[in-house]
């Protein structure tokens, strides 16, 4: 009797879109995991972590950045901040920007709470230095155009991306820096751009459009 042939695995095997999107997943469990252990080491919740951090990256925000920056509820981000406040990480203040509005900042110790928060996802950055420096720049790469298309598919909350910012002109020139920050007036190669920048200023849909087309097209 002849042996029976074992299935092909191109006839077995989830499309690559899928196990990319599977691994991401295991990694997206890791990083919330460390996140919860960390915070939970800091006496704090995740989601207070996340303001820490973010305030300590972005400076004094109001409930509502937050509340776009992290993507979660406004009143989760509300209980948060009570918390911290009672914990003395940070304090609230009148915004001179806006006269009803509310500013959240960080305490002296909530600022070295906050540089410690911001530091939790660096176990993914270890692993990631061992893959070579083409496949960094593949991946990094990648990463770029997923985070993209899942914030203008209003499934993540819009972040400072460069390819999102009215100041990046994509591929002006050729070599390896061919695109250009107007804000800060400096070239740019592929793998200097920003994916969370405070300086970042949304484009408009149309702009944006126009934006990531040249984006894609070498110089």
């Amino acid at each position: 009797m002849g042996r029976k042939s074992l299935p092909r695995f191109d006839e077995t095997s989830e499309p690559l879109a899928s196990r990319i999107a599977t691994g991401l997943h295991k990694i997206g469990l890791a990083m919330k995991q460390q996140a919860w252990q960390q915070a939970n080491d800091e006496g704090l919740s995740a989601t207070q972590g996340q303001i820490l951090a973010a305030l300590a990256t972005h400076g004094a925000q109001t409930g509502s950045e937050l509340t776009q920056r992290l993507g979660v509820t406004l009143p989760t981000i509300s209980d948060s901040v009570r918390a911290l406040v009672e914990k003395q990480l940070v304090i609230k203040s009148p915004d001179p920007r806006h006269p009803r509005a509310t500013l959240i900042s960080l305490t002296i110790r909530g600022a070295q709470v906050g540089a410690r928060a911001r530091s939790w996802p660096e176990f993914v950055a270890a692993s990631i230095t061992e893959l070579a420096a083409d496949e960094q720049r593949a991946f990094f790469s990648g990463v770029v155009k997923v985070i993209r298309g899942l914030q203008e598919h209003g499934q993540i909350p819009v972040a400072g991306m460069c390819v999102t910012c009215t100041h990046f002109q994509p591929n002006v020139r050729p070599g390896a820096s061919p695109h250009h920050c107007a804000f800060i007036d400096a070239p740019l190669a592929g793998d200097q751009v920003r994916i969370d920048c405070p300086d970042h200023a949304l484009a408009s849909d149309a702009a944006r459009g126009e934006i990531w087309e040249q984006f894609l097209q070498p110089a």
